[in-house]
């Protein structure tokens, strides 16, 4: 396999920033290929943390390629600011279709959310939604509009003008001028990172380079697929790279599904296995379960595989990747959701109607826990046996093989079954 994706199976935060870091140190080129600074990736190494939320996680590797893709939505300031924090060497570049994120999207963000009452859907006022909005409603403008310095001041006039009532609804104004004199700094900055990346990664692809491409949020949150309307506004699951990077399907060999050992949800929204007890607060403190974007606690519940089967399904998944085995140990008995019920009846899919989904129940499998500490393991024979079971319990109601598991926050707390790469 040289062209992966790594999917976030659940909700969003399963570790993909962890796992795509560690697959590409085998690997040539990492594309992160939707979303923008709406998530956050989380990278442990050598006992650094780094918070990423727009650039690729093989940024912090000199020697790999790192593409932003024309299906991300980008906020030159934020993407300055990352750059500005990393201290090593770096390739990367930029796909001057990708769409430009203006201080006016997170103003029109904030201001539907709060409109929303008890209806809000949990965004983080980047932006994004605002953004891919105007992507679609054909006015946004490009990287290319934005790092076309003489017509910049143009171009954002012309994108006011379009937006006029729309703004005026909202009681918000805006100066040209005052925009361009904010942005032309920050447009001077990307410009250096632009270039056509289809054109790029397609070269890429003839000189059989390993690429990871990785998006952000999980399948869940996936415009098309997702628990509507509790979801992102663009698709991170499998079949939405080639649309979003400008290469043929069939060049994409497989997917990689991260999931956490068990499930967590930032925001609004059903959430089936939610755990409204104590464990759910021990199991937050212990495995620091808060928003790497905004700093909001998450939700905790027990293993769902009705959602792992869904990705699959709607995804494709070659491999799992198991991500935070370690935070379980202590816990007397793990539960794992098999199926649900709605209106009396057994069912095995994500109801389509958000209602439905709301009242559907877990049925729940019982599995006996472990106690040892496992953050230290260096193989699979370590592992004590009830965890062993648990495992091999996920292989057996997903129908997925497991490629690895995660037992710390760290590159080397990574336990490998299987090489994908030979």
């Amino acid at each position: 396999m040289k062209r992966i994706v790594v999917v976030g199976m659940q909700w969003g935060d399963e570790g993909k920033g962890k796992i795509t870091d560690y697959l590409a140190q085998k690997s040539d080129v990492v594309v992160r290929f939707q979303g923008g600074a709406n998530a956050g990736h989380t990278v442990v190494f050598s006992d650094t943390k780094y918070s990423l939320h727009l650039l690729p996680s093989g940024i912090l590797n000199p020697d790999i390629v790192n593409i932003m893709a024309n299906g991300m939505v980008i906020d030159p300031i934020i993407f300055k600011k990352e750059l500005d924090a990393i201290k090593n060497l770096y390739t990367l570049y930029v796909s001057s279709r990708a769409t430009i994120v203006l201080p006016i999207h997170k103003d029109i963000d904030l201001f539907l959310e709060n409109s929303k009452g008890d209806k809000k859907i949990g965004t983080t006022a980047k932006g994004i939604g605002p953004a891919y909005t105007d992507k679609v409603a054909r006015i946004a403008l490009k990287v290319a509009d934005f790092v076309d310095l003489e017509h910049l001041e143009e171009n954002l006039a012309n994108y006011l003008y379009l937006k006029r009532f729309e703004l005026k609804a909202y009681g918000l104004s805006y100066s040209a001028s005052k925009l361009y004199e904010e942005l032309l700094p920050y447009a001077v900055y990307l410009k250096r990172f632009v270039t056509d990346t289809s054109i790029l990664l397609n070269n890429l692809i003839t000189e059989n380079k390993t690429i990871i491409f990785e998006g952000a949020q999980g399948s869940l949150l996936c415009i098309e697929n997702g628990t509507y309307p509790f979801v992102t506004s663009s698709s991170p699951i499998a079949s939405s790279v080639p649309l979003n990077t400008g290469i043929a399907p069939w060049l994409v060999d497989g997917a990689v599904g991260i999931m956490k050992a068990y499930t967590t949800r930032v925001g609004e929204g059903p959430f089936p296995t939610e755990i409204f007890s104590n464990l759910a607060h021990e199991i937050r403190e212990k495995a620091r379960e808060y928003g790497v974007t905004t700093g909001r606690p998450r939700r905790i519940g027990y293993l769902d595989t009705v959602l792992i089967r869904h990705t699959k399904r709607v995804s494709g998944i070659s491999y799992l990747a198991i991500t935070l085995l370690d935070i379980l140990s202590g816990i007397d008995e793990l539960k794992i959701c098999v199926s649900y019920t709605l209106d009396d009846q057994i069912i095995d899919y994500v109801p389509s109607n958000i209602r439905d989904f709301e009242k559907a129940t877990p049925n729940y499998i019982v599995l006996e826990g472990w106690n040892e500490d496992i953050s230290n393991i260096k193989s699979y024979k370590e592992l004590p046996k009830n965890a062993k079971e648990y495992l091999k319990k996920i292989e057996e109601l997903t129908n997925i093989p497991i490629m690895l598991f995660s037992v710390g926050a760290d590159r080397t707390q990574t336990i490998v079954l299987k090489d994908i790469f030979n």
